[in-house]
């Protein structure tokens, strides 16, 4: 006969281990804690907008002109992160690291159909994150008049440094959160994998459940006087 579990039979199980759930989960959070707190290292960020857009002295410009504009973001964010660029800012910045380690640090976002995007840099120091995506808008609008013979490129907002810079990574409350689920999740399913492999009995409903006997009577427990 197929053995069914009913909400009681659920309850039961959660009640008999709360503990080993509770201590899983108590587990979980401290060790995204301490890692979250003490070991990852804090990440900062800063951003900087630069704008697309041809400079015309006379005549305004027309819609073929700013979808030009708009199409070209996508060639001037590989060249951001480019050699070009970045072997510059390193050497101006004295940096000690390598063109691919500053290209992972940077990130170029761009609403659709816009001509403006942002230049985000993210840092272990937050002064350096600063110096760095300004370093990097600057050159690449220097550097561009060279490589594509244009001067579209403009600089809208500077990189600032903030008086108390918060880092964007890690999270520990987000992730002290999501170990408390994980772990009680984890401790859930294992109070209810140590009960499917429990095959011994302690009580009547047991006797039913795994011997398919009725109950007929039950002896109380008599204590022992000396």
């Amino acid at each position: 006969m197929e053995e069914t579990i009913s909400i009681k039979d659920i309850f039961k199980t959660l009640k008999k281990r709360w503990k080993l759930i509770m201590l899983l989960t108590l587990i979980a959070a401290l060790i995204s804690g301490t890692v979250s707190y003490f070991l990852i290292t804090p990440v900062y960020q800063s951003s900087t907008q630069i704008l697309v857009n041809q400079k015309k002295s006379e005549n305004q410009l027309d819609y073929n002109q700013i979808q030009s504009n708009i199409d070209m973001i996508n060639t001037y964010s590989v060249i951001i992160k480019s050699p070009a660029i970045l072997e510059k800012v390193i050497d101006q910045l004295e940096l000690e690291e390598s063109v691919d380690q500053l290209s992972q640090k940077i990130t170029i976002n761009s609403q659709e159909n816009s001509q403006v995007f942002s230049l985000t840099v993210q840092d272990s120091n937050p002064s350096q994150a600063v110096e760095i995506a300004n370093t990097v808008s600057e050159t690449f609008q220097k550097e561009i008049k060279d490589i594509m013979n244009v001067d579209n490129v403009s600089v809208l907002a500077k990189a600032e440094i903030k008086e108390n810079p918060t880092p964007v990574k890690p999270n520990p409350l987000l992730n002290i959160a999501i170990a408390i689920v994980v772990g009680l999740i984890a401790g859930i399913g294992l109070a209810f994998l140590l009960e499917y492999m429990d095959n011994t009995i302690k009580d009547e409903d047991d006797i039913e459940r795994l011997l398919e006997l009725p109950i007929l009577g039950s002896i109380q427990k008599i204590s022992q006087h000396k």
